[in-house]
């Protein structure tokens, strides 16, 4: 297995910008850097759930898992005497050689019907997982949400003890007509009101 850990500032400190410290984003984009230099760009999202991260994701294509990734669980940084997030992923070398080695170039007629993205800021209790967003989510509307994606994690300054904010992003799609305005609201209306009403969410 390949592992990547990332932590600390992730730019040199100029004169005119600050430096910046790694966080979940920035090892998202990693990790996808490394599958799409192989040609592996349509890996699908799953939350995950272990001893390792505070809160993971998984990547695969159909049933193979190609790399587990997330935030170091703080009980495991402070064993070691680490005070700052440690952001770590587990990529599965020889599930990603095997589909690398397979894949070929295809050619596939572009999507008649668009796909439409919206993006969420919730505020969240530290407790909660990607997990129980993404069974909620995938729960309230079945037929034309395609995918959920976290894609930022924040912990620290400006918000309340105990609180967290999560950056998630909801893929719609019909494939036999283009979405309306009025039928992406609803559906993102009902997915509000579940993420306030089940976990008492809020939206920044």
């Amino acid at each position: 297995n390949l592992s990547l850990l990332i932590t600390g500032s992730n730019s040199t400190e100029r004169w005119n910008s600050e430096s910046k410290t790694s966080d979940f984003f920035y090892l998202k984009g990693s990790v996808d850097a490394i599958l799409n230099r192989l040609g592996i760009s349509r890996a699908r999202t799953s939350p995950i759930k272990n001893d390792v991260f505070n809160e993971g994701l998984s990547l695969g294509l159909g049933k193979t898992k190609l790399v587990d990734f997330g935030i170091v669980k703080k009980s495991i940084l402070k064993t070691f005497g680490i005070s700052q997030d440690v952001m770590y992923a587990d990529f599965n070398w020889d599930n990603i050689l095997e589909v690398a080695k397979r894949n070929t170039i295809k050619f596939t007629d572009i999507p008649k019907y668009p796909e439409v993205r919206r993006d969420f800021a919730l505020l969240l209790d530290e407790a909660i997982t990607f997990e129980s967003i993404h069974s909620i989510a995938k729960q309230t509307e079945k037929q034309l949400l395609k995918n959920v994606n976290l894609f930022d994690v924040y912990e620290g300054k400006n918000l309340p003890k105990g609180k967290k904010s999560y950056a998630v992003s909801f893929t719609l799609q019909d494939e036999h007509k283009t979405l309306t305005d009025k039928q992406i609201d609803k559906i993102m209306n009902k997915l509000q009101a579940n993420f306030e009403k089940q976990l008492g969410a809020e939206l920044r």
